[in-house]
Order: C-alpha cells, then sequence, then structure tokens
C-alpha cells in the first residue's frame, strides 16, 4: 500500500461517506466487545473490612457472558445509537481529512513516496480535529455502556441515546458534552496514527515476504497489526477517558490519572487489554475491508495500492 490514497478523483464528500458507512458497519459488529472493555475499565478494586473481594468482570468472554447472564443480551449492545453517531462524525472526519492535511503538509506539488512522519503528523491532527466534534457522542455512549443491571422498578439514567444528550445538557450544562475531551484528544489521535502508520509499515513489510500479495488475508494481517499497536499506545489513555466519562467525581484528567494509579497501580490502564484489543483488531479489519469495498462500488477502482 502504502498510503491511504485513492487511486482516481474523488470527493471529499464520497470519501466521507465511505468511510462513514464502514465505520459504522464495523461499530455494529464489534460494541459488545466495546462494552465489556468499559465494563472492565470502570471496575475498581473493592477492599471490604474482610479482605479484597473477587471482581465481578474476568477477561473479555467472562465480561460478555456476565453481561448477557445479568441484563440481557441486548445490553451487550448498549450506546449502540450513539456508537453510530460517532463513527458516522469521526470516522468519516478522520479518513476523509486524512488526504488533504497530508497534502498540505508536503505540498501539492510533492512526487514520491510521503514521509513516515507527514503520515503520522496527518492522521495525528485528523484524529484530534474528528473528536472535538464527535466528543459529546463519545460522552453518551459511554455512559450508555457503564450502566449495569438497575434494581427492579428502578429506572435507567437515560432512556436512550437522544434523551442522553437532552438530560446531560439540562443537568450539567452544555459544556459537559465535552467533558473528558483532554484525554480524547489525546487517546483518538495517537491511535489514529497507530492505526495508519503501523497499517502501511505492516502492510509494507508483509508484502516484502514470497508468497504473499496484495489480497483480504493481507490486509487482514495489516489490520489486526494496527489494532495491536493502538491498544498497546492508547491503553492507558482510553482507560482515563472512559473513567472521567463514565464517572464524573475526577476534578481533571490528572486528578483521574493519579487516583488511579494511587489506588490500584500501574496495571489498572491496561484492564480491558484483551476485549480492547480483540475490539479494535477486529474493528480495523472490517473497517478497511468495508472501506475498500464500498470505494470498488462508487469509484470501481480499489482504494489502497
Amino acid at each position: 500500500m502504502a498510503d491511504l490514497k485513492p487511486k482516481s478523483d474523488i470527493s471529499f464528500v464520497e470519501i466521507f461517506l465511505c468511510s462513514a458507512f464502514a465505520a459504522c458497519f464495523a461499530e455494529f459488529c464489534t460494541i459488545p466487545l466495546d462494552t465489556a472493555k468499559v465494563r472492565l475499565q470502570l471496575q475498581r478494586k473493592i477492599v471490604p473490612a474482610e479482605g479484597v473481594s473477587l471482581p465481578k468482570y474476568k477477561g473479555l468472554l467472562g465480561t460478555v457472558a456476565t453481561v448477557a447472564r445479568e441484563e440481557g443480551l441486548a445490553s451487550l449492545w448498549k450506546g449502540i445509537t450513539a456508537g453510530l453517531h460517532r463513527q458516522f462524525i469521526y470516522g468519516g472526519l478522520r479518513i476523509g481529512l486524512y488526504e488533504p492535511v497530508k497534502t498540505f503538509l508536503t505540498g501539492s506539488d510533492f512526487v514520491g513516496e510521503v514521509p513516515l512522519f507527514h503520515k503520522i503528523i496527518a492522521a495525528l491532527l485528523t484524529g484530534a480535529l474528528a473528536i472535538v466534534v464527535a466528543n459529546p457522542t463519545d460522552l453518551v455512549k459511554v455512559r450508555l455502556q457503564a450502566e449495569g443491571k438497575l434494581p427492579a422498578g428502578v429506572p435507567g439514567r437515560y432512556a436512550g441515546a437522544l434523551d442522553a444528550y437532552l438530560t446531560i445538557v439540562r443537568q450539567e450544562g452544555l459544556r459537559a458534552l465535552w467533558t473528558g475531551l483532554g484525554p480524547n484528544i489525546a487517546r483518538n489521535a495517537i491511535i489514529n496514527a497507530a492505526e495508519l502508520a503501523s497499517y502501511d509499515q505492516v502492510k509494507q513489510t508483509i508484502l516484502q515476504i514470497p508468497g504473499f500479495v496484495d489480497n483480504v488475508f493481507t490486509h487482514v494481517l495489516a489490520g489486526l497489526g494496527a489494532g495491536f499497536f493502538a491498544v498497546c499506545i492508547g491503553s492507558p489513555i482510553d482507560v482515563v477517558k472512559s473513567r472521567m466519562m463514565g464517572d464524573s467525581s475526577y476534578k481533571n484528567t490528572l486528578d483521574c490519572f493519579l487516583k488511579t494509579l494511587k489506588n490500584e497501580g500501574f496495571s489498572a490502564f491496561y484492564k480491558g487489554f484483551l476485549p480492547n484489543f480483540g475490539r479494535l483488531g477486529s474493528w480495523n479489519v472490517i473497517m478497511f475491508l468495508t472501506l475498500e469495498q464500498v470505494k470498488k462500488i462508487v469509484t470501481g477502482q480499489a482504494y489502497y495500492d
């Protein structure tokens, strides 16, 4: 591949819509793993008088099974409406803006292979810009996912995604929709850069191995590689983001980071690593494959070199 570069002229609107569709499809397929990840990240150590209690959620499959058993299978798709809102806006913008920003950084007259440094900077910028716009959807998604099983007769905080937006604005103010924006910008900018740069590099490396060609299998391996690097780099920021969005008791990003580190140790920042990798790895594979097929329909040509 090398670059995420269309082989034929295509408008920003077309790129945006293709990217948004691919991101939404991947979101729908993988949100049960994302729900498990959020539950694991929000889970804290409980130390009663008798000793340390066992955690409620254990691992990817254990968390999925617990949520499905206690709350019903549909609970694994909690927050899907807000998740689709997020992916339509964030997914469409981060990929749709990538080429224009990269061209701006290199110059419209640039000829040849775009340096890796420019790819990383472009991805950092587009990830940051996209999540600034999409942060309210991310906040609502996390809040809906974080809500567990309630006692009989006790209603949930929100009746749905739209009610969540309105309730948060009414009770906490408009600015509350951008709670956790700092760690969210850092997370999404870094993960976006990690995904795009590592996808390029992993795919390039695979294609240098005798017998490998640019096909679906190569895309799957490159997508898994992108997901792994993204989770390794972004997991600590992701935990802070989820906790700030799911719990309003933290003063700011630094307060959340320090309290988590003090009370639970550094390992807490990699809570939910397996479901996060399972989710982000599979999300990358589904998204990239879907995006390529959708663009073939729109342009009649493959999206990747």
